[in-house]
């Protein structure tokens, strides 16, 4: 399991860093082959070793996630059928916790980075060209292989994630289920709290390391 958890930070590290500037003629995994490289390439930087001289590479992954990931898609896939129930500034709360729960949690795994490598096996796309599945395999530094599907979707002319599959697990529907077992005993207030209270936590944490 905790393989399976650490191919999928570094598999996140390929979804976070698909810059916003690509071509609507370039294939999604086109698109995603050249900045997964980017992104390794900040990692391996000597300097990403360094707690202070992170600082600023960090910040340079932060802003390539907000360029891509769309976070209004992935809270509405996530809440799922609750998330008409939530007002628009709860939808916009809700959306700002969220990317900053995420943000937290894959920016400290990513961390421990550790030279593994990642092989793109296929790619699947949607009758309409408007929807596609990249198809990866992650080799671990033990040799273990772990297969990781990217979901992406053409959104105002350019290529976005919007979901991601380790071995077939996918990672909206984890969380789905989380969020819908809150919202079954609570409200949309109660589970943003709640999201935006772990957030401060991992903050907490990362502070300290």
């Amino acid at each position: 399991m905790k393989r399976s958890l650490r191919a999928l930070f570094v598999a996140l590290c390929g979804v976070f860093l698909l810059a916003g500037t690509v071509c609507a003629a370039e294939s999604p995994m086109a698109t995603l082959q050249v900045k997964v490289d980017q992104i390794l390439d900040v990692l391996k930087q000597p300097a990403y070793k360094d707690p202070i001289k992170r600082v600023p590479l960090r910040a340079q992954i932060e802003k390539y996630v907000h360029e891509i990931f769309d976070f209004g898609e992935f809270s509405a896939r996530t809440v799922g059928r609750n998330w008409p129930t939530f007002s628009e500034a709860q939808k916009q709360r809700f959306d700002t916790a969220f990317a900053n729960l995420l943000l937290i949690t894959y920016l400290d795994k990513v961390q421990g980075y550790n030279g593994e490598k990642i092989a793109y096996t296929g790619e699947v796309m949607s009758s309409k060209g408007d929807r596609a599945e990249i198809q990866t395999v992650v080799t671990l530094s033990d040799g273990k292989a772990v297969p990781v599907a990217y979901r992406m979707m053409l959104k105002n002319g350019r290529w976005v994630v919007y979901d991601v599959l380790i071995e077939n697990v996918s990672l909206i529907k984890n969380y789905r289920s989380q969020f819908q077992d809150v919202l079954s005993r609570g409200t949309p207030e109660q589970l943003i709290d709640k999201v935006e209270a772990r957030a401060r936590e991992l903050q907490a944490q990362s502070a300290v390391n």
